[in-house]
């Protein structure tokens, strides 16, 4: 028992490594950045918070675990800013650390690796509502903070709406309030127009 609690422990803090990667997304309107752990706590009470408002018959479960993980490759690979060049790489090294962790002597949980593969690639309707709350959340703190990270980065009114056009297809009410608040984000300069 002393061995499987040492080795758990040790997991544990493999965990922890999270909370050291800062993402560009300020939170409390400026305040300071978040880090990815945040981020995920926040994510996986927004996905149950939204799957409750829908009413759609999501495994909420299984919701909160694909919130939970969704980030893990951050402790090795880092964050990887939703514009930058490499986004679309990004998986990469973050599943070779998921990889690592999930082979991690200490990690009871079997299914890891397989719930990190869901929440990248995979089409469930967990999957897709918990990608259209994780665009959704660093959107909403761009608005409470009057647009800082974006103003900080250069960022145009095309590229959110880019990045944001999924959403339009799997929540269309929520992809409506996000256009009005881009909108609303260019009148107050927050935003480029492109």
């Amino acid at each position: 028992m002393n061995k499987s609690v040492t080795q758990l422990s040790d997991f544990l803090l493999q965990l922890d490594g999270l909370k050291s990667v800062n993402r560009r997304t300020y939170i409390n309107g400026g305040e300071r950045v978040e880090n990815s752990a945040e981020h995920s706590w926040h994510l996986a009470m927004a996905c149950w918070t939204f799957s409750e408002l829908l009413q759609d018959d999501f495994d909420v479960l299984t919701l909160i675990k694909l919130a939970l993980v969704h980030d893990l490759g951050e402790i090795d690979a880092g964050d990887t800013f939703l514009y930058s060049a490499n986004r679309d790489t990004a998986h990469l090294e973050e599943r070779k650390c998921v990889e690592r962790i999930a082979f991690h002597p200490g990690n009871p949980i079997h299914n890891l690796l397989t719930l990190w593969d869901e929440q990248e690639f995979g089409q469930s309707r967990e999957a897709k509502l918990l990608k259209v709350i994780d665009r959704l959340l660093p959107f909403l703190h761009n608005i409470s903070s009057n647009g800082r990270a974006w103003q900080e980065n250069g960022i145009y009114k095309s590229q959110v709406l880019e990045m944001h056009q999924f959403v339009e297809r799997e929540q269309p009410d929520i992809y409506q309030w996000v256009v009005a608040k881009v909108d609303y984000a260019v009148e107050q300069g927050w935003l480029k127009e492109s």
